[in-house]
């Protein structure tokens, strides 16, 4: 099974949402985030996991890019 989530800032916190899933979480880091995914995941999937059903994960990140500033003379 492949669990999807977009992941996103919300301005404070680093937040991901389930794609066809009922999850969501968030986390101050995206090192906190990942582990509350997983966390996330185990809970809701805990009965098909002790089956010995393969769960995995895919996040699909937002992120914010930015012009690069150019040196002067160029």
């Amino acid at each position: 099974m492949l669990v999807k989530f977009e992941i996103y800032n919300d301005g404070e916190y680093w937040c991901a949402r389930g794609i066809g899933e009922d999850i969501f979480t968030q986390g101050k880091t995206l090192d906190e985030l990942m582990e509350n995914i997983k966390e996330a995941v185990e809970v809701h999937f805990g009965d098909l996991l002790e089956k010995g059903e393969e769960v995995r994960i895919l996040s699909i990140s937002e992120i914010e890019v930015h012009p690069v500033a150019k040196a002067a003379g160029h």
